[in-house]
C-alpha cells in the first residue's frame, strides 16, 4: 500500500503540472459557483443544527443527508452500518477517495442564543431524557461534504477516479467507523487507495486550516476500577478497610504512570475524572467507584498504561492489608477503545500542497496534535492500511480568536454548551479546502 501510495501521488504531481486549464480560472469557476450555492447550504447546515440527534439514533439525519448525495448524482446506499450513508459516484479510471463525515451530535443543552439553536430533548438509548445538541460541527461537517459532493459531480472533467462518501454515525462515541467496517465497507464498495476527512476547530479563525503530519489524534480507552474494602463504622476504623482512603492512594500513585514510567518524550494522559463512594460521614463505605479516561499515541504507550494501572491498584490494595477476595477491580472498556488517528505523512504533505496553492499559505498553518480521539482512525487500521489524512478547519471569528489570544480567555471548546461556528466563512472554506484536496489526489490524467 505504502508503495502504491507513492506511485499514486508521484503521477498525480505529473499530471498537475500538464493538466488542461489553468488552477487559478477553476478556483475562480469554484469560488462563483458555492456563492452562488451558499444559500442551499446555510439552510441545509441550519436545519441540521436545529434537529441534531444523538449517536445510533441519527434516523432524519442519515436522510437528509443521503437525499442531498442523491440529488447531486451518487448512487447511494443507506442503513449501512446502522444508520450509516455510503455515496459512490464512479468518473473514470484512477484511485478510489474515500471522503468521511459524521452524523451524531452531543448530550448538551444548547446555549449559544443563536436564533436556530437547538431545543430538542429526546429519550436516549437508556430510557433517559436528554438535550441535544451539535456542540462539536458535525453539522459543518456534514454541511461541506454535500457541498463539495455537488462540486465535484459538476466538475467531472477535472477528475477522474471513483469517490467513496461516507455519512458516519456515532462517532462521539467512538463505535460507528467500527461499525461501518464490520458490515464490509471495504468489500461491498470500491476499496479506497486513500481516505481523508476534515474538523471544525474551536480555536482557529475562520478561513484558516491546519494541518499535522503523523499523530493527529490520541488512543482513546475508558477505565473503570472498582476499589473494595471492609466497611464499617467511621468511629472504629480500626475494625475496617477503608476503600476510601485506598481509593486515594490510587489516584495519587496513578500519577507516576506519566511522571515516572512514561518517557517524557511520549504523550500519555491518566485522567480520574469520576470518584464516588460512601453514603454518610460516620459510615466507611465497602467499595468506591472510578472513571478514568486514557490517552496515548502509540500502542506500547497504551498497553505499558493499562497493565501500570492494573500493577499500582494491585500494589496498593496489598500495602493496604486488603484480602486476596477483594482485590480492586479493573476493567478497560475495549468496546469504547478509539484507536490514535495517524496522517500519513505523505498523504498530508500532497493534501497541504493542494490547500496551499488554493487558499494561500497565510491561510495553511502547521498545527499541534491534539489528546482528543476521532474515530476516523479505524478506517486506516484494517488489513487494506488505507492512508489517512485528517486536516482541521477554523470554526471562530477572527476578532474573537485575537481578542483571546490578547486576554488569555479561552473561547467556548468543541462540546461546550456554548460552541457557535462562524458558518459561511467555515462552510466555505472547508468546501474549497475539500474541493482541492479531491482534485490533487485525483487529477484527470
Amino acid at each position: 500500500m505504502k508503495l502504491r501510495l507513492a506511485v499514486l501521488l508521484a503521477l498525480t504531481t505529473l499530471t498537475l503540472a500538464v493538466s488542461g486549464a489553468p488552477e487559478s480560472s477553476l478556483k475562480a469557476t469554484i469560488a462563483t459557483q458555492l456563492d452562488a450555492a451558499y444559500p442551499s447550504l446555510e439552510a441545509f447546515y441550519k436545519d441540521l443544527h436545529s434537529h441534531p440527534e444523538l449517536s445510533l439514533m441519527e434516523v432524519q439525519t442519515a436522510v437528509k443527508v443521503a437525499a442531498e448525495l442523491r440529488a447531486a448524482g451518487y448512487a447511494v446506499t443507506e442503513k449501512f452500518g446502522g444508520t450509516g450513508v455510503v455515496a459512490v459516484l464512479k468518473n473514470g479510471s484512477g484511485p478510489t477517495l474515500l471522503i468521511r463525515t459524521d452524523l451524531d451530535a452531543l448530550p448538551v443543552t444548547e446555549e449559544t442564543g443563536l436564533p436556530y439553536a437547538s431545543t430538542v430533548r429526546v429519550t436516549n438509548l437508556s430510557g433517559q431524557n436528554s438535550p441535544v445538541m451539535h456542540a462539536c460541527g458535525h453539522d459543518i461537517h456534514m454541511t461541506c461534504l454535500v457541498g463539495v459532493a455537488r462540486i465535484l459531480a459538476a466538475h467531472r472533467d477535472r477528475w477522474s477516479g471513483t469517490l467513496v462518501l461516507i455519512g458516519q454515525p456515532a462517532e462521539e462515541i467512538g463505535v460507528g467507523a467500527r461499525a461501518i467496517l464490520t458490515a464490509g465497507l471495504y468489500r461491498q464498495f470500491p476499496k479506497p487507495d486513500y481516505a481523508i476527512a476534515l474538523h471544525d476547530s474551536a480555536t482557529l479563525p475562520a478561513g484558516i486550516v491546519g494541518t499535522v503530519e503523523g499523530y493527529v489524534m490520541a488512543n482513546v480507552d475508558t477505565a473503570e476500577i472498582t476499589v473494595r474494602g471492609l466497611g464499617g463504622h467511621g468511629a472504629y476504623p480500626q475494625d475496617t478497610k477503608d476503600p476510601v482512603v485506598l481509593a486515594a492512594r490510587i489516584v495519587m500513585a496513578l500519577q507516576t504512570i506519566v511522571s515516572r514510567e512514561t518517557r517524557p518524550i511520549e504523550p500519555a494522559v491518566v485522567t480520574v475524572g469520576s470518584i464516588h463512594g460512601g453514603t454518610k460521614s460516620n459510615i466507611i463505605p465497602n467499595e468506591v467507584k472510578l472513571q478514568l479516561t486514557l490517552r496515548s499515541y502509540s500502542d506500547h504507550v497504551r498497553q505499558h498504561t493499562i497493565e501500570a494501572i492494573r500493577r499500582i491498584c494491585r500494589g496498593e490494595a496489598i500495602a493496604a492489608g486488603i484480602p486476596e477476595d477483594l482485590m480492586p477491580i479493573v476493567t478497560i472498556k475495549e468496546e469504547e477503545f478509539t484507536p490514535a488517528t495517524y496522517n500519513d505523512p505523505a498523504l498530508t504533505h500532497h493534501v497541504r500542497d493542494a490547500l496551499t496553492r488554493w487558499l494561500g499559505a497565510d491561510n495553511v498553518r502547521t498545527i499541534d496534535p491534539e489528546m482528543g480521539g476521532e474515530d476516523f482512525s479505524q478506517f486506516g487500521r484494517t488489513l487494506e492500511k488505507v492512508p489517512l489524512c485528517l486536516f482541521r478547519v477554523g470554526a471562530m471569528a477572527p476578532d474573537k480568536v485575537t481578542e483571546s489570544e490578547r486576554t488569555g480567555v479561552p473561547l467556548p471548546s468543541l462540546h461546550s454548551s456554548k460552541f457557535a461556528p462562524v458558518p459561511e466563512p467555515t462552510i466555505k472554506t472547508g468546501i474549497t479546502a475539500m474541493t482541492a484536496a479531491v482534485l490533487e489526489l485525483l487529477a484527470k490524467k
